[in-house]
This record gives structure tokens, C-alpha cells and sequence, in this order.
């Protein structure tokens, strides 16, 4: 079985020498789960529909994950542009080989600014997942519980440029990677033709 992971800078774990797709690499090969990380520095939702061919179909994955949102923002993409493109990318996913497909937000911003303008993406992840009949993983939403629960910010889970998580930070987006990937029953992530 396969999951591939596609998104910007964040998936492609800039700035780290660990990054969450490699804690899910290690996790989740016990489990007969290869991952596929077709991530990149500073890609956009757009990167993610030109390239979908050569970094998705070609790979048939049986589980997607989508983590855009947060280069979009600083990048200036509208958000109406947002998300036409992820339901470009689902709809070509499910025509050509249908896997089961996760849209998953990012961590939250301690400047009221930043946070504003990855909220609006973070909504459209939201709305487009609700539409459809994707998984969400809220990670932003996990990432707050943790800060209250151990007493921490924002600023001690990323590196200096706060949109870029640290180390800590990627192994709290994995947590709440692999705590939405494990809710799913094992039937629906079964291949065509295998019983869960």
C-alpha cells in the first residue's frame, strides 16, 4: 500500500534534518506502508496541479495526502484559486485511480497577522474537505492543545521564520498525522479486491 504526501515547504521539511514525512516513513512501514514524498520547497497548490501528473498519478497511491496552504498564503494565491485547485486535484485523483484522500492544515502563527491569513486557507481545507467527502486532519488544531497542554507558543515549535516548524514542531504534526491516519477504519484503506 502506498500514501503520498504532496505539498509545499512544510512537507518537504525545510530547515530540518527529521521531518514529519520521515517519522511517518519510519511509522508506518511496520504497517506495509510505503511513503511517497513528492513535497517541495515554497510550492503551491498551482505547483501541485501542474506537476500532478509526474508527482501523483504516475505513483497510483492508495492513500493521498494534501498539505498546502500555508506557502499559498504567503505567496499570495487567492483563495477562491486555493481551492478550485484542490478540487482540480481530487477530482483527477478519484477519476484516474481514487484513493482515499486527507487534506491537512499546518500549525498555528503567534502573530495575529500570519494566523489571519492561513486561517482563510485553513477554511478553505475545511469546506472543500466537508464538500468532498475528504478526511481533514485539523493539525492546527492539535498543534494548540499540545502548546496549552505543555505550557508552550507557537515560537517553540518553529525556527526563526515561524511559517517553517522546527524539529519539535514536525514531530507534533506527525502525532497528529498518525492519530487521524489510525481513526480510519482498516477496511476503507484496503487495495481493490483485498477484504479489511
Amino acid at each position: 500500500m502506498k500514501l503520498l504526501i504532496r505539498g509545499g515547504s512544510i512537507a518537504a521539511g525545510l530547515g530540518v534534518i527529521k521531518s514529519y514525512v520521515d517519522i511517518l516513513t519510519e511509522s508506518l512501514l511496520a504497517k506495509g506502508i510505503e511513503v511517497i514524498n513528492r513535497s517541495r520547497y515554497r510550492e503551491t497548490s498551482f505547483d501541485g496541479i501542474r506537476t500532478f501528473n509526474e508527482d501523483i498519478a504516475n505513483f497510483e497511491p492508495d492513500i493521498l495526502l494534501i498539505q498546502f496552504g500555508v506557502d499559498d498564503a504567503f505567496q499570495y494565491v487567492y483563495r477562491s484559486e486555493f481551492q478550485e485547485n484542490l478540487v482540480q486535484m481530487i477530482r483527477l485523483a478519484r477519476r484516474r485511480f481514487n484513493p482515499v484522500i486527507f487534506l491537512a492544515t499546518s500549525h498555528i502563527f503567534d502573530n495575529p497577522n500570519d494566523m489571519d491569513a492561513v486561517n482563510i486557507f485553513y477554511r478553505s481545507l475545511r469546506i472543500v474537505a466537508s464538500d468532498l467527502g475528504c478526511e481533514l486532519i485539523p493539525v492546527h488544531k492539535y498543534w494548540a492543545v499540545y502548546l496549552e497542554e505543555h505550557n508552550l507558543c507557537s515560537k517553540d515549535l518553529v525556527q526563526s521564520d515561524s511559517r517553517y516548524p522546527n524539529e519539535k514542531g514536525h514531530e507534533v504534526i506527525a502525532e497528529a498525522v498518525m492519530n487521524r491516519l489510525n481513526q480510519i477504519e482498516p477496511s476503507s484503506l484496503s487495495l481493490p479486491g483485498e477484504t479489511g
